[in-house]
């Protein structure tokens, strides 16, 4: 019941409201700066704008951490539009909220440097299954189906950067898989080492 309170609090506080409306604004600025990886196709690029949500999410709670994580796409949604009828918008929200809402979480009640990288460590890995799931069943497909391309040219592009890579299972395993936990580790390792400086900012 304390908690209840504590969210509904932080969710209507003016201060609260400010501050997510700002790391929404520099995280949908920091979601256009993409970063392409070696070893899976070109459409995987990693953006580091997670890192200000979970510095968002641990300052404010795990509902500022879902609101920012709203925010910061459909930001980025309106001033660059989509081009997969918004699924690519939906699944990009929601593989974000599977790594900084559980790490919010954790770290609401670890509040400890212990507790910080267990709850990155979980939001890593939450991300990363997840991420497979939807790519799997959901996202590949309806890439495939909104550029009009069949998904065996996206497992093409990922046998390019690894033979290993064979089917859409394989694509997943050995491209979804690894840049998702890369993209968790490298979000997770910057969010750790400047959250406590910040945080005193965060907290006036």
């Amino acid at each position: 019941m304390k908690d209840t309170k504590k969210i509904k609090k932080e969710k209507f506080s003016l201060r609260s409201i400010v501050l997510m409306a700002i790391l929404s604004a520099i995280a949908a600025v920091v979601m256009l700066f993409e970063i392409p990886v070696w070893f899976a196709p070109g459409f995987y690029e990693i953006n580091l704008s997670e890192v200000i949500v979970l510095i968002g999410g641990f300052a404010l709670g795990p509902l500022a951490a879902v609101i920012i994580e709203f925010l910061k796409v459909l930001i980025n949604t309106l001033f660059n539009g989509t081009s997969t009828a918004f699924v690519g918008e939906a699944a990009n929200f929601i593989i974000g909220c599977t790594f900084v809402l559980p790490a919010a979480l954790i770290y609401r009640r670890i509040k400890t440097k212990k507790g910080a990288l267990a709850a990155l460590a979980a939001g890593t890995v939450s991300q990363v299954i997840f991420a497979c799931i939807i790519n799997y069943f959901i996202l590949l497909p309806a890439y495939s189906f909104f550029y009009g391309m069949p998904v065996d040219a996206f497992i093409g592009q990922g046998a390019e950067k690894n033979s290993a890579v064979d089917s859409l299972v394989t694509l997943v395993l050995f491209a979804t898989a690894p840049f998702n936990l890369l993209k968790g580790i490298v979000s997770s390792l910057i969010a750790f080492v400047i959250y406590k400086p910040l945080s005193k900012i965060l907290h006036i």
